[in-house]
């Protein structure tokens, strides 16, 4: 017998469900969705991390882009002598992106996939492509030597982008010039360290936060989710006390009445940590004021109101009484952040990708000539299939011509050998019509894939992406990241308890 109030309990949860359904609750535009590589429970969490910068702080990149190569350039000009015009440069704004590669010996830039293999190469902003290509195509790079620089934050995308405009200007204006490419990566890599270390690029952003700085009620609104929920919070950054104070008292101040101070979010705060080496060193946790006046050292207990400098893991899981998956860190930064803190605490990662969000709005707008990428993958699949079947055909009608195995001549004898020449024929041409269709095929995908990716990077193509392949970026961020996201305020969508699942990803051989 059915139990009416059952019934109609059941009645009242479908129709709350529909009703948070229509409500968009439960679908969450997929730009602003966390995505899982592995299986994460945050109710198992009981501390959560976060870095600032591209973390907590979202910036503008655009903009910061801009302020560090014009200060580089000027710094290029005063302390290493370059040409005044190199001030003028014309410089595209959206020429790099994460998990590019410099190669300071020949003064070009390319990208990888997951196997280490190249994919695009540039010299400048010129396209290598031709006979130039084969030191690449015919190696598996392996960038362990300082030859190669890898470009794997967005505070680096500067880097890279000056680098081509700089190779792209010698190479104009000193053409017949034999030039040290080694050199220009030095300078480059000097003086964009000393416009950080000398304060310009940090004091305009102070004096003009709002200019480079997004601040949305949402990060206060995740934070203090998280915190109803039972979670505590910590901040462990690279950025001094001085910084870290100023940023996030402009995100986070008087943004809720529960919250006048942005400390009150945070149970522990970490500044000049020296991610990675925090991971694997033994420096002191030091106590510090908000101007980074030293005030003593910390051993045993840790103190909301108080800012901590320097620190190492060790520590730091024996004071908080937290360590492994009990941890959830939040980063931007693929080694820094994740790896390093993947590989030496086994704390659980999400990984903040900020230019997903326009990606993934661009790709919903291509979904067609993305089912048509699929259905031409599909199509060279069968055609493949269909050549093999055919080259396994003529391997055995040549065999009963040849006179067969030992065997075979009894099959000979229900055949001619004019029946097994028309036969081959008729093989043979079939073979080279699907050779022709593959070959149809294959520029067709190219000629697609190359206007596909230009919607998205115009030199690079998908972040995620080479080919048909993950980028050594993408890779990186499926090996290490427990979770993926454009942003922490994607969190608010979430239950802070919410169980995040894998997808189950199949091998090729498994998938029907």
């Amino acid at each position: 017998m059915v139990d009416p109030s059952k019934s109609s309990r059941s009645r009242q949860a479908e129709n709350l469900l529909e009703v948070l359904r229509r409500s968009g609750v439960l679908n969450v535009e997929r730009p602003r969705q966390v995505y899982c590589n592995r299986d994460i429970n945050l109710g198992d969490v009981g501390l959560i991390g976060f870095d600032m910068d591209y973390t907590l702080a979202r910036y503008d990149q655009n903009a910061i882009e801009q302020l560090s190569v014009d200060k580089t350039l000027e710094r290029l000009v005063d302390e290493r002598g370059y040409p005044k015009d190199i001030l003028n440069l014309d410089i595209p704004a959206d020429f790099a992106i994460r998990g590019l590669v410099l190669d300071t010996h020949r003064g070009n830039i390319f990208k990888l996939d997951s196997h280490r293999h190249v994919g695009k190469v540039f010299h400048g902003f010129k396209e290598v492509t031709g006979d130039d290509l084969y030191e690449y195509r015919v190696n598996s790079m392996r960038m362990t030597t300082p030859r190669y620089a890898l470009i794997d934050t967005l505070f680096a995308l500067p880097e890279a982008a000056l680098y081509a405009a700089l190779v792209d200007y010698f190479e104009t204006t000193e053409p017949n010039r034999q030039h040290d490419w080694q050199r220009l990566y030095r300078d480059i890599r000097y003086c964009i360290d000393l416009a950080h270390r000398d304060d310009s690029i940090k004091n305009e952003i102070i004096a003009n936060t709002e200019h480079y700085l997004d601040r949305h009620v949402d990060l206060a609104l995740t934070l203090h989710k998280f915190r109803s929920a039972g979670k505590k919070l910590f901040v462990l950054t690279n950025s001094y006390a001085s910084f870290t104070d100023h940023i996030l008292s402009y995100l986070l101040n008087d943004v809720l009445p529960e919250y006048p101070h942005w400390k009150n979010y945070f149970d522990i705060v970490v500044t000049g940590a020296k991610k990675p080496e925090f991971f694997t060193e033994r420096q002191p946790f030091k106590i510090v004021d908000a101007d980074e006046n030293v005030l003593g050292e910390e051993f045993s207990e840790f103190d909301g109101d108080t800012i901590y400098q320097g620190g190492n893991l060790v520590d730091f899981e024996r004071i908080s009484g937290y360590r492994g998956n009990r941890v959830l860190f939040v980063g931007d930064h693929i080694y820094g952040d994740i790896v390093r803190s993947k590989k030496s605490s086994a704390w659980r990662t999400v990984m903040i990708v900020q230019e997903m969000e326009r990606e993934l709005t661009q790709a919903g707008e291509l979904r067609e000539e993305n089912s048509r990428l699929e259905l031409l993958e599909l199509e060279i699949q069968r055609v493949n299939e269909e050549i093999a079947f055919d080259q396994g055909l003529a391997y055995q009608v040549d065999a009963l011509l040849n006179g067969g195995e030992s065997g075979d001549s009894e099959k000979l004898d229900e055949f001619d050998a004019e029946q097994l020449v028309t036969a081959r024929d008729e093989i043979e041409q079939n073979r080279k019509r699907l050779r022709r269709r593959r070959r149809d095929l294959i520029d067709e995908i190219l000629s697609l894939e190359k206007k596909f990716e230009a919607q998205f990077n115009p030199y690079w193509g998908l972040l995620f992406k080479q080919g048909n392949k993950n980028s050594i970026f993408g890779d990186q961020v499926e090996a290490y990241a427990c979770l993926y996201t454009s942003r922490v305020e994607n969190f608010v969508h979430y239950s802070p308890l919410h169980y995040f699942r894998a997808p189950r990803q199949p091998m090729p051989h498994e998938r029907f």
